[in-house]
């Protein structure tokens, strides 16, 4: 053969070995490309998850916490109130009856004890001046008991330390004063 005809069959040999050989070359580099974005893709969804996950656990701790905490609040307030009822009770008792004078207190008969401004214990009430509105509500019912008349109309007896008073009962004027009655 010659030279010439020796050379175009190598090269027919070449072409046909070579060219599928250059084709796999390319689609493996291709198949090579599509599966590394695939794998991005896979990995950037399992952080997409990952991240879900630990949202969703943070917000689960956030509510536990808050679940927590109100609870504990609640506990709390019960066993204040608690606590608070118990106080009363035990002070409602003695401060019931009468049980002798005390230092900064009043007491009503069938109301018990109440507190007193510093400046009106031991005051002497007069006609003509006014009762402080923190004490008009401590009405006497029982004004027969104490050899009172009934008052006049608007006017009602009021206790006040040692006395009973008299008072208008819109403006708490005093029109009365009987001292040391009980």
């Amino acid at each position: 053969m010659n030279r010439l005809t020796k050379a175009a069959v190598v090269a027919i040999a070449l072409a046909t070995t070579a060219a599928p050989l250059a084709a796999e070359a390319q689609s493996r580099g291709r198949d090579h490309r599509e599966q590394r974005r695939d794998n991005r893709q896979d990995n950037r969804g399992e952080r997409r998850d990952d991240r879900r996950d630990y949202r969703q656990e943070r917000r689960d701790d956030r509510r536990d916490y808050r679940d927590d905490r109100r609870d504990d609040r609640r506990d709390f307030r019960r066993d204040r109130r608690d606590d608070r009822r118990d106080w009363r009770q035990d002070r409602r008792a003695s401060y019931r009856d009468w049980s002798g004078p005390r230092y900064g207190q009043w007491y009503a008969p069938g109301r018990g004890y109440y507190h007193v401004e510093p400046r009106y214990y031991g005051y002497r009430w007069a006609r003509g001046g006014y009762l402080p509105p923190a004490y008009r509500g401590y009405y006497v019912d029982d004004y027969y008991r104490y050899g009172l008349n009934r008052p006049p109309h608007g006017y009602r007896y009021v206790y006040a330390g040692d006395d009973i008073l008299l008072i208008a009962v819109a403006s708490g004027l005093i029109g009365g004063v009987f001292s040391n009655l009980f």
